[in-house]
């Protein structure tokens, strides 16, 4: 009797296989539909400045207050707040998160003062530092940890998604309807997220020790790489605060082209976003600094030739296109790296990049008021220069002295 030695799975565990697989998926949508929403709501009060100024009675400059402090309060909250619930489920503080989210949004939507907008905004802020902190590593806990890279790549589709589609159709809702409806919507979509993360979530408790570090943690790496996330940040943000008057006043382009103009960074970034979560398992490193300088490469092409508009459409392009891949591929560098745990390194790097975004917003201003709007693009591809070389060189030098010097010819011989 003849016996075949052809391994052939169960059908029951194949099953289970495929249900689990599923569901991770499923899991890891539902989280990249949560990071969508965070980004959209994060930045509406931008589209709908003027509306809630006039509904409330306040100068567009206090309605612009409220976008600051937001950035404020999840610089000064993100380590704290992680910090204090590092023993809790991560599925518990995502939808704890998501839950406050959804109410503070609902109070922002319904706030008959300003006072009442701004502490609902506060209250917003002080959730989104800690989403961020688990976010990433809860996302990758679904796949097997040499597809991390890839897995938080595909969750940043939904920040990359929040600039094409979220916010323009926010500031359309709001221009038809008032400011109000669209943070009622998502304040609905924000529920309904809270509750697929309840059910396609699994609940892990989080990882202790040296397991819940970084697989390959580096601290002097890891300082590199906050020093670079901070200049990187400030340099774009330098220009993406005051882009619209640099279209306007160097590049001459008319109002009504500014909404597709700001559409074809934000399709670039998507493409950036998948191309990067192709390669970041496979070449980290490249995947993350490569982006980098082509934000610098984008941001110097629009200082020279942003009177041309070819040009200026050509730097737009790359610009999204770089950042998204750098953003993309920043959670997978820290969950590698990280030598505290990776929550935590979240959180850190949160801090910084909210540091860059006020920082930038603020560097930008002074220039704006001194030399004029053309500095911008200057300041900022001289930072992100800065920043590129910083890792490019920082993290060679890091990791060349890291591999164990060749032996001498004498220890040859005497071994």
């Amino acid at each position: 009797m003849r016996f075949s030695t052809t391994f052939r799975p169960s059908p029951l565990r194949s099953e289970t296989n495929r249900s689990a697989t599923f569901r991770s998926t499923a899991a890891l949508i539902i989280l990249s539909a949560a990071t969508f929403t965070y980004v959209t709501t994060e930045v509406m009060p931008i589209g709908v400045l003027t509306l809630i100024a006039k509904d409330l009675h306040r100068s567009e400059s206090d309605i612009g207050f409220v976008v600051t402090a937001y950035a404020a309060v999840v610089l000064v909250a993100s380590l704290p707040l992680t910090k204090l619930t590092a023993r809790v489920p991560r599925r518990v503080v995502l939808t704890s998160t998501l839950g406050v989210f959804a109410v503070a949004t609902l109070a922002a939507a319904l706030a008959p003062t300003y006072d009442l907008l701004l502490a609902a905004r506060l209250l917003t802020a002080l959730t989104q530092g800690l989403f961020w902190a688990v976010v990433g590593p809860a996302a990758a806990g679904l796949f097997a940890p040499e597809l991390s890279g890839r897995t938080v790549a595909r969750l940043a589709l939904g920040t990359s998604l929040a600039p094409v589609l979220g916010i323009p159709f926010g500031t359309w809702l709001g221009q038809l309807a008032g400011w109000r409806v669209p943070f009622l919507v998502m304040a609905v979509v924000n529920g309904l997220t809270c509750v697929l993360v309840t059910v396609l979530v699994p609940r892990t408790p989080r990882e202790t020790g040296d397991d819940a570090r970084g697989t390959a943690p580096d601290r002097r790496l890891f300082v590199l790489l906050l020093i670079g996330v901070l200049l990187v940040v400030t340099g774009f943000q330098t220009v993406w605060t005051y882009v619209t008057p640099y279209l306007l006043d160097v590049s001459g382009f008319a109002d009504g082209s500014l909404a597709t103009l700001l559409l074809v960074g934000g399709v670039c970034g998507v493409v950036g976003t998948s191309i990067a979560g192709r390669y970041s398992d496979r070449h980290p490193w490249p995947s993350l600094i490569i982006p980098m300088g082509l934000v610098a490469v984008a941001l110097t092409i629009l200082f020279a030739f942003g009177q041309v508009e070819a040009a200026a459409v050509g730097a737009l392009a790359l610009n999204g296109f770089g950042f998204s891949g750098f953003a993309a591929s920043l959670q997978g560098t820290i969950l590698r790296i990280a030598p505290m745990t990776v929550d935590m390194g979240m959180a850190a790097v949160g801090s910084i990049f909210n540091a860059g975004i006020a920082g930038g917003a603020y560097l930008g201003g002074l220039l704006l008021d001194g030399p004029g709007v053309r500095s911008v693009a200057f300041a900022g591809a001289v930072l992100c220069a800065l920043s590129f070389a910083v890792l490019a060189i920082g993290t060679r030098t890091t990791r060349t002295a890291a591999q164990p010097s060749a032996p001498k010819s004498e220890e040859i011989v005497a071994a």
